[in-house]
């Protein structure tokens, strides 16, 4: 892989998780960038932004970590540009903030406490804040600022028409494809699904766009067989660590009411319903050894599911806000896994069309962190003109719908 973060921009925005950047007195982030709105897992707690090769990215500003950064960001001349230490490294495209977030639903609320931009998806947590939040003692993952964020930045409750409309708001203005609905855990005798239905049916009906859902596993297996009959693409289960131990210690909630093993079969038994690349198993990367994540990773890929990693933040507020973020050395091997075995597991990965999401690296953006990509082009080959059919063929559908 090519080392200079000048000529690697997935090596940037990796770096750029693990380092964060400081932000130089010439810049103007209040009239030029999106506002920083700390909602849902807290990952979105930073700069919206885009850099070389269209990678979405949001780069920590906030976190304690990020005032040390060896990057700054400078404004010259108009443009925004990166700078590491005294080397100019590339150029920086600043996402504005969406013109729909200062309208209201017809009931009268803010459009960005219903959802909120993540790249070039939205997403959006219709629900009441994750319940491990609201035990005594609290339960939740020890990295998780939605209790922090739900009712603060969101609204706690939203309602069906109250997302309809954002969703074909943030469709008009910005031509989105894809929604993302997530929940927190509820309660042992609550199917979270239930709870989503209105909504994904709603969307669904109005929109005919990509749905993506992320839930703890619902006890009620059967019910991921009413999601495909719904339309729904893509389902998703953060089991955040795969070493035992550390997912004891760091999502105490989780193991208690959830366990590991639940995660796992409800992966594989989604993985094969769904199919190939429409399944994923999402990790954190940093709070586990490397040799742990690739474990999880290559766990994931042999039962046909896809792994979303994202990088450790310490987020303020939460109870790891003073623990480290990883290194970069030790990310490497894990992000460039992460994309070989999809490649060797024929893993559809980057298929679906405009898809680009700022807070993690992609599976098909282990790309860059490929120690020689012409072993892999047969491939890469595929992956790319997979994308090429089904985005004509969502083009095709979306069309004949609203046609």
């Amino acid at each position: 892989m090519e080392r200079d973060v000048r000529k690697n921009p997935g090596l940037l925005k990796l770096e750029l998780y693990c380092l964060g950047m400081r932000i130089d007195e010439s810049c103007n982030l209040d009239d030029d960038a999106s506002p920083i709105l700390r909602t849902r897992g807290g990952l979105g707690s930073g700069l919206e932004a885009m850099l070389t090769d269209d990678l979405y990215t949001n780069i920590p500003i906030m976190e304690n970590f990020a005032k040390k950064s060896p990057y700054i960001l400078k404004k010259e001349d108009g443009v925004y540009l990166i700078y590491k230490e005294n080397l100019k490294v590339a150029p920086l495209k600043l996402l504005p903030e969406p013109k729909f977030y200062d309208q209201r639903t017809s009931s009268g609320k803010l459009m960005s406490r219903i959802g909120v931009m993540q790249g070039t998806y939205i997403g959006i947590y219709p629900t009441k804040v994750c319940g491990f939040w609201e035990m005594e003692p609290k339960k939740n993952c020890r990295f998780c600022s939605v209790g922090l964020n739900i009712g603060a930045q969101e609204e706690e409750e939203k309602g069906v028409s109250d997302v309809v409309e954002v969703v074909k708001a943030a469709r008009k203005e910005l031509n989105i494809t894809f929604v993302h609905f997530n929940t927190g855990y509820y309660h042992p005798d609550e199917n979270y699904l239930d709870v989503l239905l209105p909504y994904i049916k709603a969307v669904k009906k109005e929109t005919g766009l990509l749905i993506g859902v992320q839930t703890p596993p619902d006890k009620e297996m059967q019910k991921y067989d009413m999601l495909k009959k719904l339309g729904v693409n893509h389902v998703s289960f953060c089991i955040e660590l795969y070493d035992p131990e550390r997912f004891a210690e760091v999502c105490p909630g989780k193991k208690e009411h959830i366990n590991q093993e639940r995660y796992l079969d409800t992966i594989a038994y989604c993985s094969e319903l769904f199919g190939k690349g429409r399944v994923a198993g999402e990790i954190i990367a940093g709070l586990e050894s490397p040799e742990a994540s690739i474990t999880a990773i290559e766990h994931f890929a042999s039962v046909g599911a896809v792994s979303t990693v994202c990088v450790f933040r310490p987020t303020i507020g939460t109870d790891m806000e003073d623990y480290p973020p990883p290194k970069v050395e030790d990310m490497i091997p894990v992000f460039r896994r992460m994309y070989e075995v999809c490649l060797e597991n024929g893993i559809p990965a980057g298929v679906a069309p405009n898809v680009k999401v700022s807070l993690v690296l992609l599976p098909d953006e282990g790309i860059y962190f490929l120690d020689d990509p012409q072993k892999h082009r047969l491939g890469i080959f595929k992956m790319k003109m997979l994308h090429h059919l089904f985005s004509a063929y969502f083009k095709t559908r979306l069309a004949f719908k609203h046609g």
